[in-house]
Parts: C-alpha cells; sequence; structure tokens
C-alpha cells in the first residue's frame, strides 16, 4: 500500500538501524520532509569528519538535514517549526524535549527493540540475550516525557534462537523494525487506532547502556550465564577476559557440560582449543581477539601463541 503524499513526516534516527525505516517510507510514497541526525563527527586515525548512516541515505534521496547540537536551541526549533510536520518518528535517536516531540499535529511515535515494557533503555537487543531471553520483539510507541514510557501503538514478537548473537538479532530486527515503521504510519494516517498504555509489573527487566565494565567475563558465574554474556555482546562491544595476565575480547564460546575442572581452571591442548572452568560447566572459548590484534579462531591463536 501507498501513501497519497499528503502526510508531511520529520524523521530523526542515527545509525544504521534507522536506515530501513527511513528507505521504506521514501519508497512508499511517504513525504519526509525533512531528516534529524547527530552532527559530523571526527574518527578514525585521520580524525576526518564522519557522517552518519541516515544522514548519507537522507543525502542520497535529496531530504534535507538538520544536525542540531542542542534540541532546545531557538533556531533549530524555528527550523523544525518551518517544516510544518504532522508527524515525526524517532529511531535510535537521542532523548527529545517536548517542545520537539509535542510539535507536530499528529503526534511522535518511537520505534524501540523490545516488547515494552519490557528492556526500556540504550540497549534492549543486547541485555534480551545477556538475560537469556528466547524472544523479544519492536514496539512502537507515542513519545511522553518519562523514557520509553508511551501508549503503545503496534508490537511484533521476535524469537532469539540458540545461535543467535547481538548481531545476528540486530539485523533482523533493524529490516523487521522498518516494516513495523510503515505499517504504524499508515494506522496514524487512517485516525483509525487505540493507543495502549503500558502496564508496570514486578518482573520487567531494564536495558541501561553498557560500559566496559558490564562486558567483563566474571569466570566464577555459572557458564550459562556467561555465554549469555558473550552472545549479547558479540560482536560489538564485546565480551572481554583476562587470561593469565593477557586481555583478550571473547566472541564466540560454547558449554561443554561434561567437563568438570577446579572452578576457574584454564585448559588448552596448546593446539585447538581453551576451556575454562565455570561455575558450573566448562566453557570453550571458539573466537577471540588478543589486545592489539585481529579476531581469530582458537585454533589460529595457538598456531603461535601457548595458554
Amino acid at each position: 500500500m501507498k501513501a497519497d503524499a499528503s502526510i508531511r513526516i520529520i524523521y530523526m534516527g542515527t545509525p544504521d538501524f534507522a536506515v530501513p525505516g527511513l528507505e521504506i517510507l521514501i519508497k512508499n510514497n511517504f513525504n519526509v520532509v525533512a531528516v534529524i541526525t547527530a552532527p559530523d563527527k571526527p574518527a578514525g586515525r585521520g580524525l576526518k569528519l564522519q557522517i552518519s548512516p541516515v544522514k548519507e541515505a537522507a543525502l542520497k534521496y535529496g531530504i534535507p538535514v538538520l544536525q542540531p547540537e542542542k534540541l532546545k536551541s531557538p533556531d533549530f526549533l524555528e527550523q523544525l517549526r518551518s517544516f510544518q510536520a504532522d508527524l515525526q518518528i524517532v529511531v535510535a535517536f537521542r532523548m527529545l524535549p517536548e517542545l520537539v516531540w509535542n510539535m507536530p499535529r499528529l503526534g511522535t511515535f518511537n520505534l524501540h527493540a523490545s516488547l515494552l515494557p519490557q528492556y526500556r533503555g540504550a540497549a534492549p537487543i543486547n541485555w534480551a540475550i545477556i538475560n537469556g531471553a528466547s524472544e523479544t520483539g519492536l514496539t512502537t510507541f507515542f513519545l511522553k516525557q518519562e523514557i520509553d514510557t508511551g501508549d503503545i501503538l503496534l508490537q511484533e514478537k521476535e524469537p532469539i534462537l540458540p545461535e543467535d548473537n547481538v548481531g545476528t538479532l540486530y539485523e533482523r530486527l533493524m529490516n523487521k523494525g522498518a516494516r513495523l515503521i510503515l505499517k504504524t504510519v499508515l494506522l496514524v494516517e487512517s485516525g483509525n487506532y487505540q493507543p495502549q498504555a503500558q502496564i508496570y509489573s514486578a518482573d520487567l527487566k531494564s536495558a541501561p547502556k553498557i560500559f566496559k565494565e558490564t562486558c567483563k567475563i566474571d569466570w566464577n558465574l555459572d557458564a550459562f550465564s556467561i555465554h549469555n554474556l558473550v552472545r549479547g555482546l558479540s560482536p560489538y562491544p564485546s565480551a572481554w577476559a583476562e587470561i593469565n595476565g593477557d586481555k583478550f575480547k571473547i566472541y564466540t564460546t560454547k558449554i561443554l557440560p561434561n567437563q568438570h575442572l577446579p572452578l576457574g581452571t584454564i585448559h588448552s591442548d596448546s593446539k585447538t582449543y581453551i576451556h575454562v572452568q565455570t561455575a558450573t560447566d566448562c566453557i570453550a572459548i571458539l573466537e577471540l581477539q588478543p589486545e592489539g590484534k585481529r579476531r581469530m579462531k582458537v585454533e589460529d591463536y595457538l598456531r603461535g601463541n601457548k595458554i
């Protein structure tokens, strides 16, 4: 179903996760009048200015781009009003002040990568895997003052497979999220919807920002928790551990339920495997990255190094 281009949309987002949502609207003839994204930032060894994936997509389609440093600045607010948007859409952007999200006549909705109210916060995909969940999903909801608490428009579930890591699940949710954005825009445009309030319950889990300390492996935990931590941080920002005084990023592991050694024992044949005993079972490290080197399979690392 294609739009009649009457509704005026402002799209807000920064990373690659937000690009398919923008593109699906453009391909379905919606009138995206402007894109709001993060300012260009220096990156890489040469510290050259890098544009966001959303800005790159907007320029490709000839859509005006705004990159405000401050979302409450009078100049930005005046520019925003000048586009006379009917609807604003937010995907992986920063928290908006009420002056911004309350501006369009149809409101502002956000796409969040969880089944709200579960996993409110900055890293819902990571934490769903880290916590060993077997299911997550996507939610579109109208913004309100408290983060990730607005009334729900649509939701879609997505299974978390045993072999998933954050990279594979991210990819599926990114593409599924674009289709949910399209459905939500068509719903809001029709006016035939009834947003549902989020209901608080005691078993809700949060999804706070991931820090370096979050990523450190504690081998004293059970194997299931460690394995899920690795999955939930792979390939980025990646779990890490110290082994015999050296620091490694750990990308892939496997639980070995029939092997039991003294807690904390590191065992290797110096050729094909590295096993670490946790509080329950052994963990086999399958892929790692020594500090200052490339990511590699454990057998490739052991060709030139010993544990």
